[in-house]
């Protein structure tokens, strides 16, 4: 009953509950979270001090690397802080400002994410369908266009969310089952008609994944019938190895994303519990797996990190 009086005496406060169900259990599960989280944050911020540091790792694909590397960070630490303050001191208050301001750097974050996902693959494609002009195409600066070009587009099509849920009237009972700020978490705390923000949502979601996965598969589909015609099967391993550290961060991310954003909004069959390890653990796996393929799949990159990391 606390809980329902702080809502109620504090109206700009919201609470997040953490795992519905599974309270007893929140300092075992801060266990991998804060685990995966470090070893995420420890292998990006060694991908993006290797590749600072290095001067021949100053190219376009490593730039991309970086930019892939520091929305991962931001991912991850806009959720797994303030989850563990909940799991571990029960400090699972959040101001209306603060929750809104979460929602817009996750969203945001997570946008741009997509972003530098389509920048890789037309990346790989100018690699290998047109090796010889790489350096011409895709420059430095060229990349960090098309990067802060992303971020405008995350910017612009996020920052209506919260501006559309300040408008919204919020009711007496503020408790959002989850460990963070998502935007049909917060609008369905609403008194009031969501009919605006539920369409918004869904069809800005939609329309932006549709339209960066239609990039996506067009880049490899003109990247396979580049390989296809190439007669040496060396070449064709070759050109498919570049490849496959992308194709397995894009497994990664999109699907997890499509699922949560669909169970959010018609998943009522689904265990609550289910749905939100399931979001968190998106936030928690790519970060931490990322870095990891990249420096398996990439012989430079493998080459530097262990230059740097063993160095005495």
């Amino acid at each position: 009953m606390s809980i329902f009086n702080l809502t109620r005496s504090d109206p700009s406060t919201f609470i997040l509950m953490g795992i519905t169900g599974l309270e007893a259990a929140h300092i075992w599960i801060s266990i991998p979270f804060s685990t995966f989280y470090i070893i995420g944050l420890l292998g990006n911020f060694t991908v993006l001090f290797v590749v600072g540091k290095d001067q021949t790792l100053h190219k376009p694909m490593y730039l991309l690397l970086c930019m892939l590397v520091l929305t991962d960070i931001g991912t991850s630490t806009s959720v797994v802080p303030k989850a563990l303050c909940i799991f571990w001191f029960n400090l699972n208050s959040i101001t209306v400002g603060g929750c809104l301001t979460q929602m817009f750097f996750l969203h945001g974050v997570s946008m741009m994410h997509s972003a530098v996902l389509v920048t890789m693959a037309i990346d790989r494609y100018v690699a290998i369908c047109n090796p010889l002009r790489y350096a011409t195409i895709l420059t430095n600066a060229r990349i960090a266009k098309l990067g802060l070009v992303g971020l405008i587009r995350a910017v612009l099509l996020i920052l209506p969310l919260p501006l559309l849920l300040r408008r919204l009237p919020l009711c007496a009972n503020r408790i959002i089952p989850n460990t963070y700020c998502d935007h049909m978490a917060v609008a369905k705390m609403s008194c009031g008609d969501i009919t605006v923000n539920r369409t918004y949502g869904l069809v800005m979601a939609f329309v932006v994944i549709m339209l960066d996965l239609t990039l996506i598969a067009l880049s490899y589909g003109l990247i396979i019938r580049t390989v296809l015609r190439i007669s040496s099967k060396k070449a064709h391993q070759k050109a498919l190895n570049t490849c496959t550290a992308h194709i397995c961060v894009m497994l990664m991310s999109y699907p997890p994303f499509l699922f949560s954003t669909l169970t959010h909004r018609f998943g009522q069959g689904i265990a609550p519990q289910v749905h939100i390890i399931l979001a968190n653990l998106y936030f928690l796996l790519p970060p931490m797996l990322n870095p990891i393929i990249y420096g398996a799949k990439t012989k430079e990159l493998r080459e530097k990190m262990g230059k740097y990391t063993c160095r005495k």
